[in-house]
């Protein structure tokens, strides 16, 4: 499709820098923008996203109170317990000792004292799970309900932002924003936050319990510890490099990927499979160097830790020994020791993964609340003015525009149309031709003096009330995954199936569909492509046939189809346009040869206008666009 050409209204924007838009194509700018994979960037405002997010939470603030609360039961639940098990041990080691060597007879073991210990054991072992049972379910509701919110902020925010901002770039970041970032704040902040809860709490929990038995073994625990904690954040500090490289090279894999199955037939004619092979083998390789590396130096993190734990174990058995020897320490106390240094490793060494796990929450919350915070389309004037009968007469009044201010597009731009003329627009590439369309449909405001239909300037009217003014038949089909019924009544409410019908017969594609598995009733597949093109057309027409609005916008609607077709679509559309005043965006000068207008623009100027007798009479510019589609 030509950048003239009016682009599918299904498309997304995205937050790219600002640049110069198209000149075309009904505000919505194309491109393939992946933007579903890639590593996780580091947010610009960590701080300012976070309360931001947090004010999200607000609405939640008692079940978010009530996790950390379970949060820090269960934490503590959890630290207790090796205080318990080791009291289970003083106990049997004391009656051991009271009894003497005949432990058959264990008249020294009260076995009363040791059964109650294990009936606390396992009451807080169920608490502990229920516990994080309820923490899990509570904040799985909060985080969902937020990502609910967003979602839903995010789809309101699209319909309220200006086409300019859509004309920006492609539809795939603000796509990854809606599915992926939404996802990541939801699922990240969820493990986030009970991670940090848990960590803090078990830390300053299992560091008391541990001053508690034994400052000297606390003494040793607190300097080997740190340094676990320093070597995991140097290796995941190294492989982090890799794994971002390896996310990139994957996101690039998949795009040649996708080009080269998209594009099987093209690769084939062009005889590309050695070069797209090269390429692909270029990429995997660096994926292949990526992936190992950043999987050899997370894989390191274990074993190192494990070292300096087990070597932190033996100074600890070996310093609890000999204060067991001395009497000062009981082997229950060594043994719960031990256990209290087993679960301290834990939160410390999560703490790099949980700053990560925060960073990539507040990256993906950043990129949504960017696009929440974008400007909205200007307010609607406050007394609109409603057209009741509208007869269709147009002025375009010494318009001047511009997508950028540095260059204007239209520069001029002066005619009048009466009611019912049949008006086409012709030019080159770029000329503004739907520059003009989009000015017509306030999907623009101009920049100077104005558009006025039938004597009322459009910025006057509610921008829905003005394209409520116009059906429109685009070179660019747009079908939605419904049923064929569903597709011709889109934008019509209430409408009953004989008025459906009706509109079909109209358009000359009743035949068509009642041929088809199912009739009226077919669903259209995702890509609409179980239907041709020239049907896919006349549904489009039939489509705006049931709008029946009193004016038209058509863009070349026969360009892609055969000739039969053509004639078929280009009598529906003769129907349509009777009595109606229609705007058409040519590229086929053929088609417009019985136009009752004819503008034809360059640089956004119009240079010659009249009937086609009239301008090939004057063998100017128009007569050299005519002519030059006949050159043999």
């Amino acid at each position: 499709m030509s950048k003239e050409s009016v682009s599918k209204p299904n498309n997304f924007p995205t937050n790219l820098p600002p640049k110069r838009p198209r000149p075309g194509g009904f505000g919505m700018g194309r491109g393939r923008g992946r933007g579903m994979r890639g590593a996780v960037e580091k947010p610009k405002d960590f701080k300012g996203t976070m309360r931001k997010l947090i004010k999200y939470l607000k609405p939640y603030h008692v079940s978010i109170i009530l996790v950390l609360v379970f949060a820090i039961l269960s934490t503590i639940f959890s630290v207790i317990t090796p205080k318990i098990l080791g009291d289970i041990t003083n106990k049997i080691v004391a009656g051991i000792q009271t009894g003497g060597s005949n432990f058959s007879q264990r008249s020294g073991i009260d076995f009363a004292a040791i059964i109650r210990l294990i009936e606390i054991l396992i009451g807080i072992y169920l608490l502990n799970v229920l516990f994080s049972y309820l923490q899990g379910w509570i904040m799985a509701g909060v985080t969902q309900k937020v990502a609910f919110n967003l979602r839903k902020n995010i789809s309101q925010k699209i319909n309220q932002l200006p086409l300019r901002y859509f004309d920006q770039g492609s539809h795939g970041d603000i796509l990854s924003r809606v599915t992926n970032d939404v996802d990541t704040v939801s699922q990240s902040f969820n493990q986030g936050l009970i991670q940090i809860v848990s960590a803090t709490t078990t830390i300053i929990g299992i560091l008391v319990m541990m001053v508690i038995i034994s400052w000297q073994l606390t003494l040793v625990a607190v300097v080997i510890l740190p340094l676990s904690f320093f070597l995991a954040s140097f290796v995941i500090k190294k492989s982090q490099k890799y794994f971002f490289n390896h996310q990139v090279s994957l996101g690039k894999i998949d795009g040649h990927i996708e080009e080269m199955f998209s594009g099987h037939t093209i690769v084939k004619a062009f005889n590309g499979e050695q070069r797209s092979i090269s390429i692909f083998h270029r990429i995997n390789n660096k994926l292949y160097e990526n992936a190992w590396k950043s999987h050899f130096f997370s894989s390191l993190l274990h074993p190192i830790i494990n070292f300096i734990e087990n070597c932190g174990f033996v100074a600890i058995s070996v310093l609890g020994g000999w204060l067991a020897i001395q009497g000062r320490m009981s082997i229950g106390s060594i043994q719960a020791f031990i256990q209290y240094m087993t679960q301290f490793t834990r939160p410390i060494t999560q703490t790099a993964s949980i700053a990560n796990v925060l960073q990539s929450t507040a990256a993906a919350a950043e990129r949504v609340f960017e696009f929440l915070e974008e400007a909205d389309e200007a307010p609607e004037t406050p007394n609109p003015v409603i057209l009741k009968e509208v007869k269709g007469a147009v002025d375009f009044i010494h318009l001047f525009f511009g997508y950028t201010p540095e260059k204007m597009i239209i520069k001029d731009f002066n005619v009048t149309i009466k009611p019912g003329q049949k008006v086409a627009i012709v030019g080159p590439t770029g000329a503004g031709k739907t520059t003009i369309v989009n000015l017509l449909m306030r999907f623009y405001d101009v920049n100077s003096e104005a558009i006025k239909i039938d004597g009322i300037d459009i910025r006057k009217m509610k921008r829905s009330d003005v394209r409520k003014l116009f059906g429109m038949v685009l070179q660019d089909t747009w079908l939605f995954n419904g049923t064929i019924e569903e597709n011709i009544a889109y934008g019509k409410e209430n409408v009953s199936h004989e008025e459906v019908v009706k509109a079909a017969e109209a358009a000359y594609a009743d035949h068509f569909i009642r041929t088809l598995p199912g009739g009226y009733q077919m669903q259209i597949s995702e890509e609409a492509d179980n239907i041709s093109q020239g049907e896919k057309q006349l549904l489009t027409i039939a489509r705006a046939m049931l709008a029946n609005a009193p004016m038209l916008i058509l863009d070349e609607a026969t360009s892609s189809v055969d000739t039969r077709t053509e004639i078929i679509i280009q009598a529906a559309m003769d129907k349509m346009m009777k009595g109606r005043t229609s705007f058409i965006i040519a590229h086929r000068l053929s088609t417009i040869r019985n136009a009752d207008l004819i503008l034809a623009i360059r640089d956004g100027s119009i240079v010659e206008q009249g009937t086609h007798e009239e301008l090939i009479s004057k063998n100017g510019f128009y007569a050299s666009l005519y002519n030059s589609q006949f050159v043999v």
